[in-house]
C-alpha cells in the first residue's frame, strides 16, 4: 500500500508513520506536512532514512503540492489539522483554512487520481460535552469552539464528498491522546515543561473538567484496522474509556515528578469550557476485535519519564 501521510510530523501522525513503518515494512509512506510550530522533523528522526519513507514539506491547502504528493499514492490519511482550543478562541482564521479548505483539497485530489480511500482523523470534541452517558457515532455533532466546529465541518464536507462524488470516505473519532513526541502546548508536556523549569502549572476553573485517555500506540492500532477493514462511508469512536479530570492528570504529573501539590495554580477558566468528554466505542470494538492494549498508569507513568528524559 502506498499512502500518504499528512501532517505526519507532528504528534499522533510521527506516531502513527512509526508504527507502521514497523508493521508494514514493504508500505511506501509519503508523510506531507507544513512544519508549523507543532510539527518537528526530529520526531521522525529514527525513521527518516528508512527507503520507505519519504518527507515533503507543504500545505494541504496548496493545491500543487497535495496534487504531486496525492498522484504517487493509493490513500490519504488525514492527520494534519490546527488543533489548539485555546488558540483557535484567539484567532480562528487558520483553524478554517486549515481543518476545512485543506481537507477540501485533499478530498479533491484523492478524487483526481481514484484513491482507494480518505480517512479523515476526527475528534471526540465534536460532540461537545455530555454530563452522563456516552456519545455514540449517531449522536448530534455540537461543538463548542472553532477547534471543534472546524474538524466537525470537516467531517461533514468528507461525508458530503462521499454521497455526491463516492469518495470513499472513512472518518475516526478519537479521545484524548497521550504518548511521546506531542508538542509542549497540551497538558501533559505543558505542566512538565513548565515543572522543570521550575514554574506553577496553571489549571483551569477548579480542575473539574474530565477527558478521556487513550495511549497514542492504541490509537495507531485503531487507525490501521480501520483503514484495512472499516467500513467505507462508517465513523468509528476511539477511546479506552479512561476518564480522568484535569486536577487528577496535573497530581499524577505532580506524583511521578515527585512535587507537591502547591505548585498548582487555579486560573481563570476558559470560555466555553467543555466539561467532560465520553465516547462509546463499542462499534469498532465489535466490528472489528480492537481492544487498547496499555494500561493506563503504567502507560501515563513511562510517557511523563519520557518526557522528563527527553525534556524539550
Amino acid at each position: 500500500m502506498r499512502i500518504l501521510v499528512t501532517g505526519g510530523a507532528g504528534f499522533i501522525g510521527s506516531n502513527f508513520i512509526r508504527y507502521m513503518l514497523g508493521r508494514y515494512p514493504d508500505y511506501q509512506i509519503i508523510n506531507l506536512d507544513k512544519l508549523t510550530y507543532a510539527g518537528n522533523l526530529d520526531n521522525c528522526k529514527d525513521y527518516e532514512s528508512n527507503p520507505n519513507y519519504t518527507f515533503v514539506q507543504g500545505d494541504i491547502a496548496d493545491e500543487k503540492v497535495v496534487d504531486e504528493s496525492a498522484q504517487k499514492v493509493d490513500v490519504i490519511i488525514n492527520f494534519a489539522a490546527e488543533t489548539h482550543v485555546d488558540r483557535s478562541n484567539n484567532e480562528s482564521a487558520p483553524f478554517l483554512q486549515t481543518n476545512i479548505i485543506g481537507v477540501k483539497t485533499l478530498m479533491e485530489a484523492a478524487l483526481k487520481h481514484n484513491h482507494e480511500r480518505f480517512f479523515q482523523i476526527s475528534t471526540d470534541e465534536v460532540y461537545g460535552d455530555i454530563m452522563e452517558g456516552h456519545f455514540s457515532e449517531e449522536s448530534v455533532l455540537k461543538p463548542s469552539n472553532p477547534y471543534s466546529a472546524s474538524k466537525a465541518a470537516a467531517e461533514m464536507l468528507a461525508m458530503a464528498y462521499h454521497r455526491t462524488h463516492k469518495l470513499p470516505v472513512v472518518i475516526s473519532r478519537c479521545s484524548n491522546n497521550y504518548g511521546p513526541y506531542q508538542y509542549p502546548e497540551k497538558i501533559v508536556p505543558f505542566f512538565i515543561k513548565k515543572l522543570m523549569n521550575g514554574e506553577k502549572v496553571p489549571v483551569y476553573g477548579d480542575g473539574a473538567n474530565v477527558r478521556d485517555w487513550l495511549h497514542v500506540d492504541d490509537h495507531s492500532r485503531a487507525i490501521d484496522l480501520i483503514l484495512h477493514k472499516g467500513k467505507i462511508g462508517e465513523v468509528y469512536n476511539i477511546s479506552a474509556n479512561e476518564e480522568h479530570s484535569n486536577l487528577d492528570i496535573t497530581k499524577r504529573i505532580l506524583n511521578i515528578l515527585g512535587y507537591l501539590e502547591d505548585r498548582i495554580e487555579f486560573v481563570k477558566d476558559r470560555p466555553g469550557h467543555d466539561v467532560r468528554y465520553a465516547i462509546d466505542a463499542s462499534k469498532i470494538r465489535n466490528e472489528l476485535g480492537w481492544e487498547p492494549s496499555v494500561k493506563f498508569e503504567m502507560g501515563f507513568e513511562e510517557v511523563v519519564n519520557w518526557y522528563k528524559n527527553n525534556f524539550i
